[in-house]
């Protein structure tokens, strides 16, 4: 049995669940969204919490991942999902242009400029040099982050480029020069 799996899910006061055949629609304080369940299981609602049940141990490996998206997405709309990015290297930086566009400068000849998809925010701070990507679903919070930080991937040998806030990397030791 799923250890993950066999977890009930708390249901925070404000939000609603609507169980309708393989989709589970959840709605809170932040907004809505659908999650989508992998076939033979059923979420059930029991005293103020969900619970992910398999129909045979043939789903044993689904168990866990329907029971994690619930909680993702029941998690989403109470208090919202943030990926934070940072940016390492003389004159490169991000800035907000309009409500819905951000544009790097990543020492590339041209400036790129990133839609944000809806249900996706974005701040920088002051010194343009970190990125705060806030949504309720958490997926697309994360494509969005890796989306950016694809730009330009921290480069091994100056550690210059976008980076994951926390993000440990390993630099390698350059070339030595010939006696």
């Amino acid at each position: 049995m799923s250890r993950i799996g066999k977890k009930p899910i708390a249901l925070p006061k404000g939000v609603t669940v609507k169980i309708e055949g393989n989709t589970v629609a959840v709605q809170g304080p932040k907004g809505k969204l659908d999650t989508a369940l992998p076939p033979g299981i059923k979420m059930e609602q029991k005293d103020g919490a969900l619970l992910a049940v398999r129909e045979n141990d043939q789903q044993a490996a689904f168990h866990g991942l329907a029971r994690a998206l619930v909680n993702n997405a029941v998690e989403g709309v109470t208090r919202g999902w943030t990926r934070e990015l940072e940016i390492v290297g003389i004159g490169y930086r991000a800035e907000m242009k309009g409500k819905g566009m951000v544009v790097f400068t990543l020492g590339y000849s041209h400036p790129i400029e990133y839609p944000l998809p809806s249900g996706i925010e974005a701040a920088v701070d002051p010194k343009q040099t970190k990125i705060s990507i806030t949504g309720i679903d958490r997926q697309k919070v994360g494509q969005v982050a890796a989306e950016m930080r694809s730009l330009r991937p921290p480069d091994p040998y100056k550690n210059k480029g976008v980076r994951f806030v926390g993000e440990k990397l390993k630099k390698k030791v350059g070339k030595t020069g010939a006696k």
